[in-house]
């Protein structure tokens, strides 16, 4: 098993240091699913709700999200990132799925990001709907792929917990 890379030998907390590692181009994929009612993803598919599109809020909220990462997550680098992408899609009457993708040329990956933009999207969309659905769930969160650096690509083989 991989060790702890955030813990120094004396235990102690630290940001890796990167320095010396190549820039190569890196690639994150990771996905969050929501569970609602039936009639509230309806009124986000028919853009019913005052407040405005919510997946297009959504969107923007997860690409600002992936840019704070560092501010939010203590040992993350802070990364220019080259691309960020989030998409929506439904997979059923009452489930969607958020998949972000980022993408960077650099010395350290970009899962978090994208973990980052995935999660904060689905916030954005419960916080849109709650008014009309406080049970919507949140989850699973999960990487679903990377590519690129020192550990090579990752694709997950396992479906999603609650598939």
């Amino acid at each position: 098993m991989a060790e702890l890379t955030h813990f120094d030998e004396r235990g102690a907390s630290r940001m890796v240091d990167v320095g010396e590692k190549p820039i190569t181009t890196r690639t994150a994929v990771a996905e969050a699913r929501m569970s609602m009612r039936p009639e509230t993803l309806q009124l986000i598919l028919d853009r019913k709700f005052a407040k405005g599109d919510v997946f297009e809020v959504a969107r923007l909220a997860g690409i600002m999200a992936s840019k704070r990462t560092a501010d939010l997550i203590p040992l993350c680098h802070p990364l220019g990132l080259d691309s960020v992408t989030i998409d929506f899609e439904v997979l059923d009457e009452r489930t969607v799925q958020i998949v972000s993708t980022t993408k960077i040329s650099a010395r350290t990956g970009v899962e978090m990001e994208a973990l980052t933009s995935a999660s904060v999207a689905a916030l954005t969309i419960y916080d849109m709907c709650k008014a009309v659905d406080r049970e919507m769930t949140i989850g699973p969160i999960q990487l679903l792929e990377k590519r690129g650096g020192k550990s090579g690509d990752f694709k997950r083989e396992t479906p999603a917990v609650n598939d």
